[in-house]
């Protein structure tokens, strides 16, 4: 699977489920700043905060942007909204178990918790600008146990009143180190014991 970082909590994944290739769009809303893509091509669009404000997903993308279960191009997506309506997900594609908290803002009851449960890799915001703080998304992470966590809504162009990385990479015991612009994992690289932090350049 390939990731990028499209910026706050935008995220491109490429996998391959069954014979053919397929890109997932998560949250491409388009920013008040920065650079970011005109348009897309997913075969399946991901929605945290409901589809006001997204750029334009071109071709005829499978769309999810409420709660529920669903299956399609090989990929299953479980949705659970918050009563702030921030969406939760978790997408199981690839052999990989992938969990996205869109913009949480407080701890996560046991529900969500249980859907999220065993995710090989999480997404979570660390900018503490209308999302989690350093310490309080660390606490997440430590609680959900993932192999991977790739923090996403800290500064960058087009987040430039939040955060920097460095204050989670802290709480998280993780060293600096320079951000990858795109990431490949497969289930076979997953760390066995410890929970691995990845920070990736915006694309």
């Amino acid at each position: 699977m390939h990731i990028s970082w499209l910026g706050n909590t935008a995220i491109k994944l490429q996998a391959k489920p069954l014979d053919q290739d397929i890109t997932i769009i998560i949250d491409p809303y388009r920013p008040d700043h920065g650079e970011f893509p005109r348009s897309l091509m997913p075969d399946i669009g991901l929605y945290t905060r409901g589809e006001e404000g997204s750029i334009t997903l071109s071709g005829n993308p499978f769309i999810i942007s409420g709660p529920g279960e669903y299956e399609t191009k090989g990929a299953l997506v479980s949705a659970l909204t918050q009563d702030d309506n921030n969406t939760l997900l978790r997408i199981d594609v690839e052999q990989l178990s992938i969990g996205h908290l869109g913009m949480i803002k407080k701890e996560l009851t046991n529900d969500e918790l249980e859907m999220l449960s065993e995710v090989d890799i999480l997404f979570v915001p660390v900018g503490d600008f209308d999302c989690l703080d350093a310490e309080k998304a660390a606490k997440i992470c430590n609680t959900i146990e993932p192999r991977i966590i790739i923090p996403m809504a800290f500064k960058s162009d087009t987040d430039p009143k939040a955060q920097g990385v460095e204050l989670f990479l802290k709480e998280m015991g993780a060293p600096k180190s320079e951000p990858e612009k795109k990431v490949i994992i497969k289930k076979k690289d997953l760390p066995a014991e410890e929970t691995k932090v990845i920070v990736l350049a915006k694309e």
